[in-house]
């Protein structure tokens, strides 16, 4: 018998496994090869994992953390599955596997292509968010069962895409049903994180897996909603934009004549530097008649239709009336009328028609005798 077939004979008595550093595996199956498991090997479970037995495809016992020697008396499923009615204390053949039961955590996720909502002040919008979340395996038969099959050793890459695809379903299904505007959503993270976490739950504890921890770092908006929100936010600062026209115009005034190249050169230029001269200096007329001020229009005078000779002449405005009334054309007791009066009235009893009549003196009291 050759040394190698000698070996691939040996009982194994010994039955661990130590995770290689910063691996990931969340499953591993001990190597036997050929060899076969002898009746009362020690078992070793660490803390974070489980070890399961199993016999010609059927899952048999599982242990938790501890130090066990194997006998039939703690391992009634797979006696009973070998027929070990009464006892047996020769190798047995199974295979053991060791399920990482450990948290894992700083996974990522996040939506591969945008959620489309309904916003009540955006309309419909286009919204992306990602983040992180931690998961253990909270039931390692089940986990076996579904997941580990006949592979030899499994790793957190293998299973993330399927719970990476379960949380952007539920994530998306709490977004639509929070009803939370677009721009309240950075506010309630906390609040999404939770709802989202309870619904992700249900559909991976099918698979034997629990997520720990669940946690939105950003939910964005498309570049251009977000450029248009911070145009919208300049203009809130700004405040008038008159206002800040005209500050504009009288910072760069100063700034203009302090340059050699001011307004002098502009007028030097040829060309196009002509024309570019004119149309700034009209631009910064026009917004300099902006920053003093137009000033209001003439108000409109009265206007009166004025009787004589039992005709009706007119209307004068208020210049014309004080030259017919120096004329003497225009008594105190003719009558006139403008719009909005009810009837004609004396000149002398409109206040500002009276006042153009000259001022007579009082009579002169009576002389002593």
């Amino acid at each position: 018998m050759s040394l190698f077939q000698k070996v691939r004979g040996e009982f194994i008595d010994i039955i661990q496994w130590t995770e290689p550093a910063g691996s990931d595996f969340l499953a591993f199956r001990f190597e036997r090869y050929n060899n076969e498991i002898k009746m009362g090997a020690k078992l070793t479970v660490r803390e974070g994992q489980t070890a399961a037995f199993v016999n010609e495809g059927k899952l048999a016992d599982v242990f938790g953390p501890g130090m066990y020697t194997l006998s039939t008396e703690n391992m009634p499923i797979l006696s009973t599955l070998k027929g070990w009615k009464y006892g047996f204390d020769s190798p047995f053949r199974a295979e053991v596997y060791f399920i990482a039961t450990r948290q894992f955590t700083d996974l990522k996720w996040g939506t591969p292509n945008p959620i489309m909502l309904r916003d009540a002040e955006f309309g419909v919008v286009r919204i992306r968010g990602f983040g992180t979340y931690a998961m253990h395996v909270s039931d390692p038969a089940v986990f076996l069962r579904q997941q580990i099959a006949t592979n030899p050793a499994l790793e957190t890459v293998q299973v993330s895409g399927q719970i990476r695809d379960t949380i952007v379903s539920r994530f998306t299904d709490t977004l639509g049903e929070s009803h939370i505007p677009a721009l309240e959503l950075a506010g309630n993270y906390d609040k999404l994180s939770k709802l989202a976490l309870e619904k992700i739950k249900a559909d991976l504890a099918t698979l034997g897996i629990e997520l720990t921890l669940f946690y939105i770092e950003n939910i964005s908006l498309p570049p251009e909603v977000e450029q248009a929100m911070d145009t919208r936010t300049k203009m809130g600062v700004l405040g008038d934009m008159n206002q800040y026209t005209r500050f504009q115009v009288a910072t760069a005034i100063p700034e203009a004549a302090s340059n050699p190249s001011g307004f002098a050169g502009m007028g030097a230029g040829m060309g196009a530097g002509v024309g570019m001269g004119m149309v700034m200096g009209n631009q910064m007329g026009s917004a300099m008649n902006a920053a003093v001020g137009t000033p209001p229009p003439v108000p409109k005078t009265s206007s009166y239709f004025v009787a004589a000779n039992g005709s009706q002449t007119g209307p004068f405005d208020m210049t014309t009336l004080a030259g017919k009334i120096k004329s003497g054309d225009i008594k105190p007791g003719t009558l006139v009328w403008k719009n909005g009066m009810a009837d004609w009235a004396a000149a002398e009893t409109i206040d500002e028609i009276k006042s153009l009549f000259p001022v007579q003196p009082p009579p002169l009291p009576p002389t002593q005798i």
